[in-house]
Formats: C-alpha cells, structure tokens, sequence
C-alpha cells in the first residue's frame, strides 16, 4: 500500500487519510502589475464585444474566452515569483536567472575590465522565470545602463549592442564580479534595483527583464566552473562557479 494512503475501517465507514502536500509558495512580481492590469480590461473588452456582436455564435464565444484566457495566462506566468532558498557561501557564485546556460568561454570583457575573463551566459526564454539574483554578496562598485538594440538574446552581439545594464559587485575578499543584464527581442524593459554604493546579498533580487532575454556573468580565469552548455540552472539556488 503507498505510503501516502492509507484504509482504515472504523464504525462500517472507509476513510482514506492523505500526508500533506507542501504546494510552493508563489507570488506575482510589481512590475507586472500595470501590465496584467491592462491585459485583463483588453481580455474582458474583447469578450464583451464578441458576446454583443455574436449572441448567437455559441461556439465562437467559446473559442474567443478560451484563446483569451489563455492568453492571459501566459502574460500572468511571466510574471510569478517562486519561493527560492540560497545556501549562503562567500566562494559560491549563485546562478542569476533561470534558464539555459548558452555560453561557457575565456573572453575579453571590454567595458570594465579590459582584459580577459571566463564567461558563462545565461538565456531566458519567455516561459523561464525573469526575476534576476545576486550572484554574490558586496557593495556595488560599478553601474551603467546602455539603451541600445532589441537583437535575439542569444546573438553574439546582443551583449554589446542591445539594451542593457552592466553590474560590477566586489566580494569581501577584493575579487570583483560582472553580470550584465541583456534585453531580448521581445524585451522592451530592464528594470534595476540597486546602485553603486549600494550592499547586496547573495540570491536576492537586483533586477527584472520583461520577455525573452539574457544575463552574462564574467568571473576571474581562476574560478571553477560547475555547469555546462545546456545546463537549466535555478536562479538563486544553483551554484554556477566557485570563486578561488
């Protein structure tokens, strides 16, 4: 018998008895408030509209609520914040995003460094979750946002060219980290929430990008790398690297 159930006959009466499902605790991020807001009065507009002008077209009614509902579902999953929980440790670098490792190599990072740098780079796609993570903990000791081009997030020029920000966060130990938020085609906005000066904790939030995007971290040429080209890591909760 599974674990989970369980028979018990008392009184001529079956009872089944469950052990409780922990369901994760999720919530809706600010910058979609606005925007789910404007969806959900076209979503009820054009039903309303179909429903005047069609009373009689049962099956078009019907079709139009489940393509909107649906569409609205998709705008209202963009924008969810699951419950997270970070392992704090000062030598870890925690993944910034969800989504797909696309770039793992030895570059030149141009705007800060000026010199060579390991990369790993991290696509989201519209269906992954866009709240962006601290990677580590520090103080701020570089910010700039770059307007620019809306270039597919996984083309070679989208992290110099497209819209985006560039963080630099120094750890207590005087090693410095670069992650750069990257809008993609379909991201019309960044959002950023902290600025130079300013402490950050490891797995907390730093950031937001609407729609499909990307998010590159450069790391000194001694860091060890723990993922892959391909790997799915869990912003806030995947180690990517370890720092020296």
């Amino acid at each position: 018998m599974p674990t989970f159930l369980y028979q018990k006959i008392k009184q001529k009466r079956l009872i089944l008895c469950f052990d409780p499902i922990e369901i994760p605790k999720m919530t809706l991020h600010r910058e979609g408030k606005n925007l789910l807001m404007i969806a959900l009065i076209i979503v009820l507009a054009i039903n309303s509209l179909v429903a005047y002008f069609f009373p009689d077209q049962v099956y078009l009614r019907e079709g139009v609520v489940i393509i909107t509902a649906l569409f609205y579902l998709i705008i209202l999953q963009f924008f969810r914040v699951p419950k997270r929980v970070t392992e704090i440790n000062p030598k870890h670098i925690i993944a910034p995003a969800d989504g797909k490792v696309v770039v793992i190599e030895e570059t030149v990072e141009n705007e800060y460094f000026k010199g060579p740098r390991r990369q790993i780079s991290i696509f989201m796609s519209p269906l992954n979750v866009h709240v962006n993570f601290n990677p580590i903990s520090g103080i701020v000791s570089y910010f700039k946002y770059h307007p620019g081009k809306f270039l597919v997030a996984w083309h070679p020029k989208s992290s110099t060219e497209n819209e985006r920000t560039t963080y630099v966060v120094k750890h207590e130990n005087g090693t410095e980290v670069l992650f750069r938020q990257i809008a993609g085609a379909l991201a019309k906005r960044i959002c950023w929430y902290a600025k130079e000066g300013d402490a950050v904790e490891q797995g907390k939030e730093f950031g937001f990008i609407k729609f499909g995007s990307r998010i590159d971290i450069f790391l000194p040429l001694d860091a060890e790398i723990y993922v892959n080209i391909g790997d799915k890591p869990v912003g806030s909760e995947t180690v990517i690297a370890k720092l020296a």
